[in-house]
Parts: structure tokens; sequence; C-alpha cells
């Protein structure tokens, strides 16, 4: 069987999990929104016990927060319900909760999904990526602020941050009339939200309460984008070279969690299922995962096996694979050297 007939199969095996169901999009939402803001509430009670002990719910909120963000994400898919107009209104609310504006993240992540694995397509709602070959030909300041970049500190801590709180804030450029006017009512229910909640809990509780569950869910989402696209064997290619369906399996992962983290990260570790058909709600990719044989071959990656992935730096064109900046470092040492004699010649 060809390429391009597998390709077709793959996609229409899929294909029958992409409607959504009304009433289990609903109970998503109550058993996500009610959870949240009930241990929200619990982590401001329990600051007058102690910031310890407020971790607790403040951590298990964090959790709800990512899930939260799953149903934006299935949203500006139009995914989560078939009424396009829900779609937008709970894409909306739920983008208030996460920082995230509807319609200008929907546009970059539409463009991650069309070009996602294609090296000549790279820049837009992905993570910043170097080959091998493009990193040794850099200049210096370049590759310094490449490293850190790929540092835990930056992409895990800072990177988060700088996003949500601020790159979200502005219209990219570019920008139609109706995506920045979405921009603007998601900043100014936003600064509605935070100003209420002030003047209802003080601002140094809210501060504490807010930034904790922000900085723990944040991470969590980063990583999560991160992992399932920096795995050893992903997939990047040119674009002559590029496919759609193969940079889904074999350039997404299938994080196998936990049961509980699986939930509170609304299934979204069958990335590969996701990147196959955006239009799969994320309470059916499990099922579709299983109910389609040639997925069951997908890469892998689990709680241990993706802690290898923060070593993974630069993709390697000839090998197909992530290496690491120590596997290329004679590799720069032997470019500085050239260089230098090339210099020295002239």
């Amino acid at each position: 069987m060809s390429i391009q007939q597998n390709t077709k199969n793959l996609k229409k095996q899929v294909a029958p999990f992409e409607q959504s169901q009304t009433m289990q999009s609903i109970w998503q939402l109550v058993n996500t929104l009610v959870p949240f803001f009930l241990l929200w509430y619990l982590t401001y009670l329990s600051l007058s016990v102690s910031y310890w002990l407020a971790l607790v719910p403040a951590v298990l909120a964090a959790g709800f927060m990512t899930r939260t963000f799953i149903i934006f994400h299935d949203c500006t898919h139009h995914s989560f319900f078939k009424n396009r107009k829900l779609n937008r209104a709970v894409g909306t609310f739920t983008g208030v909760l996460t920082l995230f504006p509807f319609d200008q993240w929907g546009y970059e992540h539409s463009v991650h999904h069309a070009t996602s694995g294609n090296l000549d397509k790279r820049g837009v709602g992905d993570i910043w990526t170097l080959t091998v070959e493009e990193y040794i030909a850099a200049p210096l300041k370049t590759r310094i602020a490449y490293r850190l970049y790929r540092s835990p500190f930056v992409m895990f801590i800072l990177g988060p941050i700088y996003v949500f709180l601020f790159k979200n804030r502005f219209n990219r450029k570019g920008a139609r009339r109706k995506e920045k006017n979405n921009l603007y009512l998601t900043n100014i229910l936003i600064v509605t939200a935070v100003v209420l909640l002030c003047l209802a809990i003080g601002w140094q509780a809210f501060l504490i309460v807010q930034g904790t569950i922000f900085m723990i869910s944040g991470s969590i989402g980063v990583w999560l984008f991160y992992v399932q696209h920096t795995f050893e064997d992903s997939y990047f290619e040119e674009d002559k070279e590029w496919e759609y369906v193969k940079a889904a399996v074999e350039g997404s992962s299938f994080y196998r969690l936990p049961k509980l983290l699986q939930f509170l990260t609304g299934n979204i570790g069958y990335h590969h299922v996701h990147h196959l058909s955006p239009r799969v709600p994320n309470y059916k990719l499990e099922e579709a995962h299983k109910n389609t044989p040639p997925l069951n071959n997908v890469p892998t990656i689990t709680l241990m096996t993706s802690l290898k992935s923060l070593r993974f730096r630069l993709w390697d064109e000839e090998a197909k694979t992530f290496v690491t900046f120590r596997d290329v470092k004679h590799l720069l040492k032997e470019s500085n050297s050239v260089q230098t004699k090339t210099g020295a010649q002239q």
C-alpha cells in the first residue's frame, strides 16, 4: 500500500471520533471549572493558617487550570461544541481564566498544526528549534541567545511569565479587526476580574493565590507543549519532503501519563491523535487512539523517559534525532578553528 493510501486510510479511521457530544462537553466544563473555583477559594482560606498548607489546594487548582486550558484549546479548534458561536463564547471565557486571547492564539496554533516539523516554516506557534548545521553557522550572540532560551529556567519559569502575562496582551503584526477586538475584550475582562478580586480579598492575598497557581500551571503547560514535540526520534523535514500525517504521528508524542495526570491534562498526552485530527475533542482522544491500530506504534514516552527531553537542544538532520549541546561541541570547535585559520590567511 502506498504512503498516500496509508495516509488517507489513517485519517479516515480517526474521522468517526471528530464529532463532539454536547452533554459530555458541558459535563467537562462542570467537572473542571467547579473544582477549580472551589480549590482557588480553599487556597485563599488556607492562607490564614500557612502558605505551605495553601500550597496543597494551589497545586490541585493548577492541575484544573491546565484542564481549563485544554477546553480553551479545543474551542479554538471548534471541536468542543458543534456550534461555532458557543465554541467562541466558551473559548473567550476560558481564555480570560488562562490569560489567552481566543482569536490570536487560535490563529498561531492553527499555523503550528499546519507547519509542525517543517524546517522551512518555523517561527509561528512553535518552540525555537535550530538544526545542528544552523547552530554551528550562527554568530556567537545567536548561539548564546539560543542556549539561554533552551535553558529550563528560561523556558519553564520565565517563559510562562513572558508569554502569558506580556506577549498575550498585545496584538500580533497583521492581526485583523476581529482578532484585535477579541484581544481588547479579553484584556478588559482580565483587568476587571483582577480588580474585583483584589477589592474582595486584598491584593496581597490575590497575588499569592493567583501567582502560585499561575506559575505551577504555566510551567506545566509549557512542559507539555515542549515534551510533545521534543523527543529523541521526532520528525523534522524540509518543505519538499514534509508530510502532514507523518508530522502528526511521528513528530507528536504519545505521552503515557498516570490516570490522574491524564485527567488533569485533558488527555493531551494523546498528542499524535490531536495533530492527526484537531477536530477530535479531548475526551475522545484516548478512544480514537485505542480504536486505530496503526496509532499503537507511534512514539511513546512516559514521565520518566520524558525527562530525557530536557537534554535535547538541536535537531540533527542527518541522524534524524535530537542531540545535546555536548554532542556538537567538537563540531563547534572544528568550525571555530577553520574560521580562525581562514581569517589569519586573509
